[in-house]
């Protein structure tokens, strides 16, 4: 079914960064991106945007990176123990959007390919990089989430519709497979609670072929769109005030602590020696926390936890 084509998916990458910003410029009308670049050898290159104090999103980052080591980090290597230290290449697109509007939530896409040299792991000085034609190991990983401050059933069962589409290169189980892998990758132990409504998220995918993985990796790029920019265009002039802006700020406080204390894609970038300001900006520029506090019962803000943060079939009218 075709040898896994590096080019194909670094170009397909870089548009899918382009087609992101200008939708998300569009949807905020006054926002525009910041582009950071940093060319390296042999074709590599970080290309960081991000869009901050836009009148309806407050910050978003989208980050293409092509990059090359001698060593597969740890949060690389994790799950594939037989690769820790190979030499590696790799491409991605990373993506947050923090809206102003409380009532618009937050979300997060990434779709990442890597290839990697088991066979020079461990030759000190015999090569600091893997050719694509030598490549014994590739896969593909990402996906998309939602996090939303207060819940709407309508735009949770829309999310969940797309990502259920999107799913259709791989079979009709995939879905099911990614959902719950989602819901339990997106998970707080400390706290006990899910970082929001879930959605896809898949890692290691190699089968059962190169050309049916990317399809599935492009159906998740270009479903991400679909999926979030009618409930951002639904949601984003809802009148709010401060009890609602105190409750968003309260619940990022939530979404600070997986970037920074769980999240693979976090360590990864740092473990990888990526530009420290690039590896955070998918940090919120506004977050607060409060000791042991706790919303009124029977609130809206209660229901968010209640009903809408508690991992269940969003498609089957439960």
């Amino acid at each position: 079914m075709g040898a896994p084509d590096f080019d194909a998916v670094r170009g397909y990458l870089l548009d899918l960064q382009e087609r992101i910003c200008a939708t998300l410029e569009a949807c905020d009308g006054a926002g525009a991106f910041r582009e950071d670049r940093f060319e390296g050898e042999g074709g590599t290159l970080a290309r960081p945007r991000v869009l901050e104090g836009g009148e309806v999103i407050e910050k978003s980052a989208v980050h293409f990176t092509h990059s090359r080591g001698a060593s597969l980090p740890p949060a690389a290597s994790e799950r594939r123990p037989e690769l820790a230290g190979a030499p590696f290449e790799a491409v991605a697109v990373s993506l947050i959007v923090h809206p102003r509007n409380p009532y618009a939530p937050t979300s997060h896409a990434n779709i990442r390919f890597f290839m990697a040299h088991p066979a020079s792991a461990g030759e000190a000085g015999a090569r600091s990089e893997p050719q694509a034609s030598e490549a014994q190991n590739w896969w593909f990983g990402g996906g998309f989430d939602m996090t939303p401050y207060y819940g709407f059933e309508e735009d949770c069962v829309h999310w969940h519709t797309v990502a259920k589409a999107v799913c259709a290169p791989l079979g009709d189980d995939a879905y099911g497979r990614y959902k719950k892998w989602c819901d339990e990758y997106f998970f707080l132990p400390h706290r006990g609670e899910p970082r929001g409504i879930g959605g896809l998220f898949f890692d290691d995918l190699d089968t059962p072929d190169f050309d049916t993985c990317f399809a599935f990796a492009r159906s998740v790029g270009d479903g991400y769109l679909q999926a979030y920019i009618p409930i951002l265009e639904r949601r984003k002039l809802t009148p709010y005030g401060d009890r609602e802006r105190d409750f968003q700020l309260f619940r990022r406080g939530r979404y600070a602590e997986f970037n920074l204390a769980i999240d693979r894609g976090t360590k990864y970038g740092l473990q990888s020696g990526r530009r420290v300001e690039s590896v955070l900006a998918s940090l919120p520029p506004l977050v607060r926390w409060r000791y042991d506090w706790r919303p009124d019962p029977s609130s809206a803000e209660e229901r968010l936890t209640q009903h809408f943060l508690v991992p269940r079939d969003w498609l089957a009218g439960g």
